[in-house]
């Protein structure tokens, strides 16, 4: 039976000398019995934890009789065997005076079931990881925050130290006579992502900062070639084609770093950059199961980063057509002082189609406008050029406040399923009055000497474009230095306030001491402007000379 038996048996003396092995064992350990017999476990398998595991074990079945039942083990039984792995069971034997002779030992090895379950978890992990990358990755169109999202998964499920870098390319485009198959690789870094603090935070290039390198690093052949570059085993010589120069060299062998992996960032077809990957504390090597994983999660990221860089690129074009079609030094206006500001949206979103505008009139009057066209983006922007050109021709006919924004109204029409808001008030410094008519549009406030400021009441008036609906005029007298607020709902709005309760902290706001109207715009921006709104602020002060 112990001969043939397909378990691994051993019995051992008090001294856990080898007295009998069978020839399974001798199979299991790789050693034949006339090694085993009269030996150690530590001294024929010295690559086994014999003191952390089987002596401790043993000893607790010689002195307390209470057998170790298939408790599992791992280990290597040579240098180059590769992780084993054991169910192994110990008992105490004795004599038939009761007398503890040694012990028994049987080994069971599971090392395939230990493979096919390290395999499985690993799935497991790579599904896991993926899954929480799409739900993490990609929440905004930020291009900096997708960025972050990328090396905050990859930290430090897959490596201790990441960083994410675009080709600089593909953010400005190529360089005017610069060829594209002899100059250096430009990087942009995006993120930068560790652990823990360690000295190859210091060894990556600053967030934001703009790096050459030649082709022979490998972060640079990896953004060439389309294919990721696996370092498994890093030795000082390698540290020069992962280090930006020779301080960051040295900086990574002080950090320990001693594996290295670079995968390319590709959406649609195109390399836009490279997620590059170091282990330092994590004592394993990168292998093909992580160059799968980080290409796996490298090319889901990419998509949200090409998103993101396709957003952004399309959003400075439209701020920079919002910017070109408000006015850049409104005229002097006889009889005012005028301020304004104009803040595009602070979350990451559409530009919007928010303008103000100062228009010199005929008689010394002078026009104050404010709009928002309804919607984002360069179709906002473009519609508000229109309407602002088409208010700026309208005003300087001499027509009444209502009567321009009836002609508005229809030219609004003409432009499809536009729709927008506006308020137009004509101001003689002469006789002091202010004609006003809106169209849908928030309130302007009244400022004067020695009063509450008031929200203006108004006749109702439905937007710009919806058509049908007469809009009236209302003539208000503003004294020396008195004030009138314009300003678009992106400065009052929220999501979580009602809209009565905001304008009534605006008009708080407004009941201060005296201030330069500058200082009102900047307190209003600053005090009722949220980081985050989804909308952008049109903002127009005007105060009523002697």
């Amino acid at each position: 039976m112990v001969d043939q038996s397909p378990i691994g048996l051993a019995v051992l003396d008090t001294d856990l000398r080898y007295v009998l092995v069978n020839p399974a064992l001798d199979r299991i350990n790789g050693v034949s019995s006339e090694r085993h017999i009269g030996h150690r476990i530590a001294d024929v398998l010295p690559f086994l934890d014999f003191f952390g595991v089987f002596r401790p074990a043993c000893g607790r079945s010689c002195l307390t009789g209470v057998p170790v039942l298939d408790h599992f083990t791992t280990g290597q039984i040579s240098e180059d065997s590769g992780e084993r792995a054991w169910l192994v069971s110990i008992y105490r034997l004795e004599d038939q005076a009761a007398r503890v002779i040694g012990v028994a030992v049987s080994v069971v090895d599971v090392t395939e079931q230990h493979r096919a379950a390290v395999s499985a978890a690993h799935a497991r992990r790579r599904l896991a990881l993926i899954a929480d990358a799409s739900v993490r990755i990609g929440t905004t169109l930020d291009l900096d925050i997708t960025a972050r999202e990328l090396a905050d998964v990859a930290v430090p499920e897959i490596a201790d130290i990441a960083a994410v870098d675009v080709l600089d390319t593909i953010l400005t485009g190529p360089r005017p006579g610069e060829d594209a198959d002899e100059r250096a690789v430009r990087f942009r870094a995006l993120a930068v992502k560790a652990a823990y603090r360690t000295p190859a935070e210091a060894a990556a290039d600053p967030v934001g900062d703009v790096a050459s390198y030649r082709p022979e690093r490998l972060v640079a052949r990896c953004a060439r070639t389309a294919r990721p570059e696996l370092v498994p085993h890093v030795r000082p010589e390698d540290l020069p084609r992962i280090a930006r120069d020779e301080a960051a060299a040295r900086l990574l062998g002080e950090a320990g770093v001693h594996s290295y992996l670079a995968v390319p960032l590709i959406a649609r077809g195109q390399v836009l950059g490279t997620l590059d990957l170091k282990r330092a504390r994590n004592p394993v090597p990168f292998g093909p199961d992580d160059v799968l994983l980080a290409s796996e999660l490298a090319a889901h990221a990419a998509v949200s980063i090409d998103n993101a860089r396709w957003y952004q690129r399309q959003r400075h074009a439209a701020l920079a057509l919002q910017r070109h079609l408000l006015p850049q030094h409104p005229p002097a206006a006889p009889g005012l002082d005028i301020a304004y500001r104009y803040q595009p949206a602070g979350a990451a979103d559409e530009t919007g189609g928010d303008w103000f505008d100062v228009i010199p009139l005929t008689g010394d009057r002078t026009a104050l406008v404010v709009g928002d066209v309804m919607g984002s983006g360069i179709n906002a922007a473009a519609t508000m050029g229109q309407l602002r050109a088409t208010a700026r021709a309208l005003g300087r006919l001499g027509l009444d406040p209502a009567t321009v924004l009836t002609h508005l109204d229809a030219a609004t029409g003409d432009l499809g399923e536009a729709m927008a808001t506006c308020v137009y008030a004509v101001y003689d410094p002469h006789t002091r009055l202010c004609h006003i008519s809106t169209a849908g549009h928030l309130p302007p406030v009244h400022l004067r000497a020695g009063r509450p400021p008031r929200l203006l009441r108004l006749p109702t008036a439905v937007p710009l474009g919806v058509g049908g609906v007469p809009f009236g005029n209302t003539a208000v007298t503003l004294g020396e230095g008195d004030e009138l607020v314009l300003y678009t709902d992106g400065l009052v709005e929220t999501r979580d306030q009602d809209i009565d309760a905001r304008l009534l902290t605006l008009t708080d706001l407004l009941a201060g001491p005296h201030r330069p109207i500058e200082e009102t715009c900047d307190l209003l921006l600053s005090a009722l402007r949220r980081p985050d709104t989804h909308d952008d602020v049109a903002l127009l002060v005007a105060r009523a000379l002697g």
